[in-house]
């Protein structure tokens, strides 16, 4: 090798060295939880939403090719992304028993905030979270809420557990319960898909804001310190960028059009 050639190689870039090991991500997440992931109606194998827009967006800033794959449930995008046949979960929440499978990065893509949904109607006087102790709570087995705000939840509200956000929902508009809590803006989009959007309103500050993290397998060959790094960078740049509020919006919208359009398809 001659001495030009070797000092080309020597004062090549940290991060094109670093960054030629992984050219291509392939990730997964949660196929039923708009706005921020469900499968997509045009193409059933891959997964649209907010999690997907904004994790495209930070891995193409790193000349990253990513495919967003529906591996047909929860549960079963999560056993992909352990045992390395996908790299990533775009949706994770920190879970400390899953330190020996995933990488979690700091900070979360996104933050899941938790709010009282109630009927347009209701007379229930809400300020802080102590005006809901003796009032009827629902919320969905499937929600994610941090450990921390859980154990007061138990210790102190009255929350009934439903199978689903639609069952919560229901219940709330049937009178059975006087409040759900639920994301802000999956509720958005689930009152739409429900036909409730003018009976039920979001009240308050967020309860919870439990994250929503990238979640990148011990198992996956991408896994190496430059991507770990330059994906924190990325993340730490989006909140003061104002991007993610769009996109969540954006996202919303979306899943309000796809609900709304076998409504408005013409008869035959």
């Amino acid at each position: 090798m001659s001495t030009t050639l070797l000092c080309a190689v020597v004062l090549l870039p940290t991060q094109v060295v670093a960054a030629g090991k992984c050219e291509r991500l392939v990730a997964t997440g949660s196929p039923d939880a708009p706005p921020y992931s469900w499968r997509d109606p045009q193409d059933p194998r891959h997964l649209v939403g907010a999690s997907v827009d904004l994790f495209k967006q930070v891995a193409g800033e790193l000349g990253l090719k990513v495919e967003v794959l529906d591996s047909g449930s929860r549960s079963q995008a999560l056993e992909e992304v352990r045992s390395g046949r996908v790299d990533l979960l775009i949706d994770s929440p920190f879970a400390v028993a899953e330190l020996t499978r995933v990488d979690y990065i700091h900070p979360s893509l996104l933050n899941n905030e938790y709010v009282v949904w109630t009927r347009h109607d209701s007379s229930l006087v809400y300020d802080t979270l102590s005006d809901l102790r003796e009032q009827r709570g629902s919320v969905s087995e499937k929600a994610r809420l941090t450990p921390e705000f859980s154990a007061f939840a138990k210790s102190q509200l009255q929350l009934e557990p439903a199978q689903n956000l639609t069952q919560a929902f229901q219940r709330l508009l049937l009178g059975q319960v006087d409040y759900v809590l639920a994301g802000r803006y999956a509720g958005m989009a689930m009152a739409q898909s429900l036909g409730m959007s003018n009976a039920l309103i979001a009240r308050g500050l967020p309860v919870d804001r439990p994250g929503l993290y990238l979640a990148l397998s011990h198992n996956s060959a991408c896994n190496d310190a430059w991507l770990r790094g330059q994906l924190a960078k990325k993340l730490t740049e989006l909140p003061a960028s104002g991007v993610s509020q769009a996109v969540l919006q954006r996202n919303v919208e979306r899943w309000k059009a796809q609900v709304q359009a076998p409504l408005d398809a013409p008869k035959q």
